[in-house]
């Protein structure tokens, strides 16, 4: 396995329930500014394998990423149960629900 993606379950698994985090922001934490479509690929292909919290992960500007229908409806409801309140179009408020760690929590050397 590669080491961003070692490093992006890593990120993504540390995001509090009650929380959710970008697709770019959990690149930047991993070492990889510039990586936000990897996190996809890595959501994608480990998320059931690692039991990953992939419904944290939204896209910017801190919105439901996935289109309307059941995929959306059901990150919606796992956000909702963790008590991440979201609006009919799926954006959430980030001044209450962006997680935001300490980076040095998270550097990584290249």
């Amino acid at each position: 396995m590669e080491a961003f993606t070692l490093r992006a379950i890593r990120t993504i698994r540390s995001i509090p329930a009650g929380r959710v985090a970008t697709y770019g922001q959990v690149a930047r934490l991993s070492g990889s500014p510039r990586a936000a479509r990897q996190v996809v690929r890595v959501l994608v292909s480990c998320s059931r394998s690692h039991g990953l919290p992939w419904h944290r992960v939204v896209g910017a500007p801190c919105r439901i990423a996935l289109p309307r229908g059941v995929e959306f409806d059901f990150q919606l409801a796992l956000l909702s149960s963790e008590g991440v309140e979201v609006s009919d179009d799926g954006t959430i408020e980030p001044d209450r629900f962006l997680w935001r760690p300490e980076p040095s929590a998270f550097f990584f050397e290249a």
